[in-house]
């Protein structure tokens, strides 16, 4: 025989057992955020997310079925927004058989790379007393690059190394920059006569720190893949990097080097293909990989005091918004 008072108590904890299962019922304009306790502020808030869910699911399962029996009827599909599709269109979008820009792309600075008069020869260097990863970085570039050589500046100016690098044939001068050991910036000087363009560094993955990475580079010329650069300033930077590697690839070695351009990251990656069969093609990152986001274009070889800028970017220009890009 149960006193009165455990029987009480039992009674209690089955109706907060059955109010728990069942859901309690709030107000319309309850929020989650009201509950003060926050184990059971997590615990609702997972279940009106799984409850979402369903829903969704549910939504989902009923236009499928009428698709289903509305059959040829049916309406198209809505394409889903993203930040690509409902982008602005930007006026200094390239049409490639425009004359003006054939005439600019004739008589610009790498034009006697294109009409093949000179050779991409690519000196790498860092900035003051580089650390392992920035130096490993450079090191890595070289093998990727053909013709590239990385020396160390030792306290040089670049005011000075430009002078030298000309005298000694190169045509591109590429300066690795680090904050706190780690590769956070390029500059990337295009010789004798410019443009320099100051980029960004992020995301940098080395070859050691990728898995299921193919083994290093051969010596062979790479294929080189530019992507969605459709604007007259994309237009410049894809040529700038195009110039970066000899014309004439060799496909023996399957190398592949992609720069593509995206909400205006530009995204490098380094593949080989792999043949299976003579129909199914497989690629392999051979690494390294990194991000970059153009800083500057500025006009001639780098000067930080006196340059002259084709384009800087403003971070907090007016006009700017999630849908507009520049390359």
């Amino acid at each position: 025989h149960t006193p009165p008072v455990q029987e009480m108590e039992q009674a209690e904890i089955e109706v907060t057992e059955n109010k728990s299962e069942s859901g309690a019922c709030f107000p319309p304009t309850f929020s989650v955020s009201e509950i003060k306790n926050k184990q059971r502020r997590h615990a609702m808030f997972l279940k009106l997310k799984e409850e979402k869910r369903k829903q969704k699911l549910e939504l989902k399962k009923k236009k499928k079925k009428e698709r289903k029996a509305l059959g040829d009827q049916a309406p198209p599909k809505e394409v889903p927004k993203t930040i690509e599709n409902q982008r602005i269109y930007d006026e200094t979008t390239v049409n490639p058989e425009d004359e003006e820009v054939a005439f600019d792309e004739g008589t610009d600075e790498f034009s006697a790379y294109f009409n093949r008069l000179t050779n991409p020869k690519v000196l790498i260097t860092t900035s003051d007393r580089p650390r392992g990863r920035t130096v490993r970085f450079c090191e890595q570039l070289a093998t990727m690059i053909p013709h590239a050589h990385v020396y160390y500046r030792r306290g040089l100016a670049l005011k000075r190394v430009i002078p030298q690098c000309i005298s000694r044939g190169f045509t591109y001068l590429m300066v690795i920059n680090e904050d706190r050991k780690v590769p956070n910036g390029l500059v990337l000087c295009h010789l004798p006569d410019g443009p320099t363009a100051h980029f960004k560094v992020s995301s940098v993955r080395l070859r050691k720190e990728m898995k299921r990475r193919g083994k290093d580079p051969t010596e062979h010329v790479p294929e080189v893949i530019l992507n969605n650069f459709t604007t007259r300033l994309g237009h410049s930077i894809g040529r700038m990097f195009a110039a970066l590697f000899p014309h004439d690839p060799q496909f023996v070695g399957r190398q592949v080097a992609t720069f593509h351009n995206q909400r205006d990251f530009i995204f490098f990656r380094f593949h080989r293909y792999i043949f299976k069969n003579e129909k199914k093609v497989g690629i392999q990152e051979l690494g390294p990989r990194f991000t970059l986001k153009l800083r500057s274009l500025q006009k001639g070889t780098f000067d930080s005091k006196f340059g002259e800028y084709e384009w800087v970017h403003k971070r907090h220009e007016m006009d700017s918004s999630r849908r507009k890009f520049h390359l």
